[in-house]
């Protein structure tokens, strides 16, 4: 299949882990295509913005904190033949092209600032409990898996 048939979601996330071995996580409250559940905070990329500048905005958007980047972690892409109602036009397959960036924070204090958006909090959740978390998007999973490697290759 072509490109030109096909929609493309590029989304950018950030994996924050503080020194107590907490990440940041934000929950997503269903708005959309998924169910709620717990995510990392980070969302699609605007057309004239770059994947840094994104990471930057939605990150202050859900959890009320700036950030600084790292290093990109993780990449992670997919497909659904089905179809993409939310682009213009007749339904569509899409992919889903999602970047993972390291960041840490840098100023803010924890609070959402987004307005009727399709984030309704953020926390601090103990690494170690991330995978008994039962409502939580995969990229939480593939970021988790991805900084302990990194961690580990750091050592």
């Amino acid at each position: 299949m072509k490109f030109t048939e096909y929609h493309t979601r590029l989304a950018a996330y950030a994996v924050i882990v503080d020194a107590q071995e907490r990440i940041l996580l934000s929950w997503y409250n269903g708005t959309g295509r998924d169910g709620p559940g717990w995510t990392l905070p980070g969302g699609g990329v605007e057309y004239a913005e770059t994947i840094e500048a994104a990471i930057v905005r939605e990150v202050r958007e859900e959890t009320g904190y700036d950030v600084e980047l790292g290093w990109p972690l993780v990449t992670h892409s997919f497909t659904d033949p089905v179809t993409w109602h939310e682009a213009p036009g007749p339904p569509r397959p899409y992919k889903s092209v999602r970047i993972v960036y390291l960041a840490h924070i840098c100023g803010g204090i924890l609070g959402t600032l987004e307005k009727d958006g399709t984030t309704d909090r953020a926390a601090w959740m103990p690494l170690n409990e991330v995978p008994m978390t039962d409502s939580r998007a995969d990229i939480v999973d593939l970021a988790v898996a991805a900084f302990r490697q990194n961690r580990g290759s750091d050592s």
